[in-house]
């Protein structure tokens, strides 16, 4: 495979994400747009890491994917506890700082 085809899969990959975090309202649906987008990153570190011969590409993405799996864990805790308070993961129920004024 050609490295164009490479970088045609993570464009591909990182629009449907991108379509996804911005159309969609469960938060579950958006979770998983983020993680698809910061895949399609981490696959075109690596491809331009093979392109041009150099290993720091992969070792970014081996150092986002740890990143990853922690902001996963986060991000899951997350959801489960505003499950547990609005009984719903619908992003559209979390207005409670809205209308908020913030003092001076």
């Amino acid at each position: 495979m050609t490295p164009n085809m490479f970088f045609l899969l993570t464009s591909l990959l990182f629009s449907i994400g991108l379509v996804g975090l911005v159309s969609r309202r469960n938060l579950f649906v958006v979770y998983m747009s983020v993680e698809l987008m910061l895949s399609s990153i981490n696959l075109l570190l690596a491809t331009l890491s093979k392109i041009l011969g150099d290993a720091s590409g992969s070792v970014i993405a081996l150092l986002m994917i740890a990143v990853i799996a922690a902001e996963a864990a986060l991000f899951l805790a997350m959801i489960i506890h505003l499950y547990r308070a609005k009984k719903s993961v619908d992003s559209d129920s979390f207005t409670a700082l809205k209308g908020v004024k913030v003092h001076d």
